[in-house]
């Protein structure tokens, strides 16, 4: 089975837009994977939070115009293997939740953990490690500083 990797919204969006601190090292980060081999993977919930994220006014950079944010989801809908959230996915978040018990914006982050495990996606790389430290016995994460975690 070829290796897989799920890149989190954090780390996609500093691969991808070079007015982030932390552009160069990301960027790098998925490289390497690709470089490696790996097989990348993005979720419907990483490109929504993508979408809002460049859409919305921030102190380091203007809103990006919708068609061309649009642009850029259709562009990773092409280079990175999208993983559906189904009922399937639904079912393993209550698991987790069950198991790692979580509220509020944490609910997302069990739902990527979710989504990686129906869609058999062991290694996770992004920049929240403490967020998912919990999820250690589930996945692996990797982040910039580290190689794995």
């Amino acid at each position: 089975m070829v290796a897989r990797a799920f890149l989190d919204t954090n780390i996609l969006l500093r691969a991808t837009l070079p007015v982030y601190a932390e552009h160069s090292q990301s960027l790098a980060l998925v490289q390497a994977q690709m470089k490696k081999g790996v097989e990348l993977w993005i979720s419907r919930q990483v490109l929504r939070e993508f979408l809002a994220q460049v859409t919305r006014p921030q102190n380091f950079m203007i809103p990006m115009p919708i068609a061309e944010a649009a642009r850029r989801v259709e562009e990773f809908e092409t280079v990175y293997a999208v993983a559906d959230e189904d009922a399937e996915v639904t079912r393993q978040l209550i698991t987790l939740l069950k198991k790692y018990p979580s509220g509020g914006k944490q609910i997302h982050d069990a739902n990527i953990v979710a989504t990686m495990l129906v869609h058999q996606i062991d290694t996770l790389l992004t920049l929240n490690v403490e967020d998912m430290k919990r999820f250690s016995s589930e996945i692996k994460v990797i982040s910039l500083t580290s190689e794995e975690i």
